[in-house]
């Protein structure tokens, strides 16, 4: 028997390991059965080349559990006591403090670094055997034994056939790992696509009403995945088929790509595009990393794109390190290379779809569309590629890729500027007046109502020229695309005055709601009241609500504009009606307030060119009482046009009918507004 001590330069190797790697305890599976594969793909070369006389056999892979064991055993290469002492042994650190500031907290750097595969076995077991046996000609089997301390026992023993057997010993903190479906659970996580069939217990059908055990193996892996195989081999249904395997609840995919290349780096894998649904986050890390077969992580970020994370699906590199830590990707070439090689991959068979097939891509714009505005708005060179097919939707259902809305809309909707407008809606029931009063006017309106739409909306204002984008309902028609120069206002200062005071003060009083009233001449045809929102300041909101640093908006009021157009007869005749009740109460106070403006007027231009300490303050004082008594003369015409306005139903009703329009009448306004428009029918 040989004794003696692992060749370590730190000493505490075992509590290291214990203790830094706990979090990902359940890797030692992955990594004895990944050494079992390995030894056993070895000999299968060994043999191929003639170097090995034996026959392969059977070479299934077996994990067994004992009352208080796990076992891993294959008929693999074995190993030769020289071998465990060169492999098992020695294993050269860099030095204790170095290796416990780089790597304490990473356990996949840990043993993907030092080549600790095997060691990960003392994350869970107190003590582990190695019972093995080398393929070569008169080899003697031999058992090395450790009890979690850096002394091994190495000694002959019988074993009859080629391979190693590890036994794991398991500690009193890891019992669940001795159930059957922890195992499980773990070996169908990490080893279902491994290229060696691995064994797990009997298969088990049900007699006499209960399970029972055959003599069968359970195989718990498929040794050729369908990213193995040519797609040439494969048909749609094999596809779909391997998809519901990976996403047993998932809908069916719109479709996929099989990746397999060579040069400049080793990459195969399928990738399937999801029905994406309206929450991106709740559709990322669905796809699972491999290297040759084994499975690494689902957490592909930094190995594809930020965008391509929405997609489904494996791929698989030898190129990529089993145990892959996040710095790695970071700055390794390979894995930058993977990058820009599936995002070119994707946008090819997107813009394939889009050129072969319009019609079925259109079908599914639907659920494309969130996938492509985020790779855009995250990639540029994902936006160069896919600004020749991400389409426009108009609130008809019609498609334009974006050169074609430009040719479409360009005589009709540039501004007196030479600025190309793009109207948009994004509720269609709740802006549907906007937008027939802008078909009406031959213009046409987009449907964005995606929830990166505003985001996307933002970008392509900074990538097209000279084109502004304005959601229809954020002013007039004649506002949102002006023709010409304004020739002056043509509603009197008068009436605009009035009707701002009496519908302002009607308007109800809600938190964190400003509404601005304003009268403009818009035609006897259009609507006689509309609310309006401004472009800037909604946008500025819906930012702040997804991208962070930008609560300054989003703690600001709502602040809407409400449009009277003078020119209609309800306008109007709120104007008359006005001015038969209200004119022996105002004339007074008006003549008044235009005796104190003569006044104050001759005041201050007796002013002009003085300095203010050359103003007499008897003067000063005079102009400061003036002004006080203006504004009480002006809150006292105010008062008799808001109880004029009280008593008007017309006013309240068109009030109530904008913000009907806009969703924002409820509860007790909407009642009142009911019963209101009972009685002006009746």
């Amino acid at each position: 028997m040989q004794k003696g001590n692992i060749g370590v330069t730190t000493e505490n190797i075992f509590p290291v390991i214990k203790k830094f790697l706990y979090s990902d305890h359940e890797i030692f599976l992955r990594e004895l059965v990944s050494n079992a594969v390995d030894a056993t793909q070895k000999l299968k070369t060994l043999i191929s080349m003639g170097e090995c006389q034996e026959e392969a056999g059977d070479l299934t892979i077996h994990v067994s559990l004992g009352k208080d064991t796990i076992t891993v055993s294959d008929r693999g290469l074995g190993l030769t006591a020289e071998e465990i002492d060169k492999y098992i042994n020695h294993i050269a650190f860099w030095g204790e403090n170095y290796f416990l500031d780089k790597y304490k907290n990473d356990a996949n750097a840990i043993i993907g670094h030092f080549g600790l595969g095997f060691y990960s076995a003392f994350m869970v077991a107190k003590k582990v055997e190695i019972i093995t046996k080398s393929y070569k000609e008169g080899a003697q089997a031999v058992k090395w034994t450790c009890d979690g301390s850096p002394e091994f026992t190495i000694e002959e023993c019988d074993k009859a056939d080629r391979g190693t057997d590890i036994v794991l010993y398991v500690d009193d903190d890891c019992k669940e790992f001795l159930e059957e479906p922890r195992i499980s659970s773990l070996l169908s996580k990490y080893c279902r696509f491994l290229p060696v069939p691995i064994a797990f217990g009997k298969k088990k059908e049900w007699k006499d009403g209960k399970q029972v055990e055959t003599e069968e193996d359970n195989i718990i892996n498929d040794t050729m995945p369908l990213w193995t195989r040519k797609p040439s081999e494969l048909k749609d249904e094999d596809y779909k088929k391997f998809y519901r395997d990976l996403y047993p609840m998932s809908d069916e995919p719109l479709f996929w790509i099989h990746l397999n290349v060579d040069y400049p780096f080793h990459l195969t894998g399928i990738l399937y595009f999801p029905k994406v649904k309206s929450n991106i986050e709740l559709n990322r890390n669905k796809i699972q990393l491999y290297c040759n077969q084994v499975y690494v992580t689902d957490s592909v970020e930094g190995i594809v794109p930020d965008f391509l994370t929405l997609l489904h699906g494996v791929l698989d590199s030898p190129d990529i390190p089993l145990n892959v830590s996040r710095s790695y990707l970071q700055s390794d070439s390979n894995v930058k290379k993977i990058s820009t090689y599936i995002t070119k991959k994707v946008s090819d068979r997107l813009q394939s779809i889009f050129k072969n097939d319009r019609k079925q891509f259109e079908e599914k714009w639907n659920d494309l569309k969130i996938f492509i505005d985020y790779g855009m708005l995250t990639q540029e060179d994902f936006y160069d590629r896919a600004k020749d097919f991400a389409l426009l939707t108009d609130t008809d259902g019609k498609f334009y890729t974006f050169e074609e809305y430009k040719t479409l809309i360009k005589d009709n909707q540039t501004d007196k500027d030479g600025t190309l407008i793009y109207l948009y809606a994004n509720n269609k029931d709740e802006q549907y007046s906007y937008i027939e009063a802008a078909k009406n006017k031959g213009y046409n309106v987009l449907l964005m109502d995606d929830q990166l739409d505003i985001a996307v909306v933002s970008m392509l204002e900074q990538k097209f020229e000279k084109v502004r984008f304005t959601r229809v309902d954020s002013d007039t028609l004649d506002n949102l695309i002006a023709k010409e120069d304004k020739k002056g206002d043509e509603v009197q200062a008068h009436d605009r005055e009035v009707l701002s005071t009496m519908f302002k003060s009607q308007l109800p009083k809600t938190d964190k709601t400003e509404f601005y009233v304003m009268a403009q001449s818009l035609g006897e045809n259009a609507l006689p009241v509309m609310i309006t929102q401004s472009e800037y300041m909604r946008r500025m909101k819906e930012m702040a609500n997804i991208q962070a640093g930008m609560s300054f908006y989003g703690d600001m009021p709502n602040m809407f504009n409400l449009v009277l157009n003078a020119d209609h007869k309800l306008v109007k005749g709120v104007l008359t009606d006005e001015e038969q009740a209200c004119v022996s109460d105002v004339a007074p106070v008006q003549q008044e307030m235009d005796e104190v403006n003569t006044r104050r007027d001759a005041l201050k231009k007796s002013h002009e060119g003085k300095k203010d300490e050359e103003i007499p303050t008897a003067e000063k004082d005079e102009l400061t009482d003036l002004n006080k008594k203006w504004d009480e003369l002006k809150a006292k015409k105010d008062a008799i046009y808001t109880d004029y306005a009280s008593k008007n139903p017309v006013i309240k009703q068109l009030i109530d009918l904008a913000l009907l329009q806009n969703g924002m009448l409820k509860g007790e306004a909407l009642d009142k507004f009911v019963k209101r428009s009972i009685d002006l029918i009746k």
